[in-house]
């Protein structure tokens, strides 16, 4: 059975879409950007406050399902700029376990939503 997941902690969908989808035990979570949900403002001083601000709000929706990031199985991480990767990779590191890190790719993209430099989704299970 399908069930929708939506946290109050985390900024509401902006178009016709939900915060995640818990299907059989596993988590589809859409792609999070850098919002402030208790000011609803953009976190973009730097790329490593960004990734941060980012990885807080799919912390806030894997906790609505949950789970933690060591139920995350894959992650996938668009940027803007390819030349920010270790930057990103540093700050993205800190959320994980080495030996159960999720299989990701990160991807360079023209735009992102409101012209971020950074957005992540992720598929967790249980």
């Amino acid at each position: 059975m399908k069930k929708i997941i939506n946290s109050p902690n985390v900024p509401a969908p902006v178009g016709p879409y939900n915060q995640a989808v818990l299907l059989n035990g596993t988590l589809f979570a859409s792609g999070q950007i850098a919002i402030h949900p208790p000011t609803g403002e953009l976190i973009t001083s730097s790329i490593e406050e960004e990734t941060h601000q980012v990885m807080k709000n799919i912390g806030e929706v894997l906790k609505a399902a949950d789970m933690t990031y060591d139920d995350i199985v894959k992650a996938s991480v668009f940027v803007k700029d390819m030349h920010m990767y270790s930057r990103i990779n540093a700050v993205y590191a800190e959320y994980f376990n080495d030996e159960i890190a999720p299989a990701r790719e990160l991807v360079e993209v023209a735009n992102l939503p409101k012209f971020v430099n950074i957005e992540i989704s992720v598929i967790a299970g249980k």
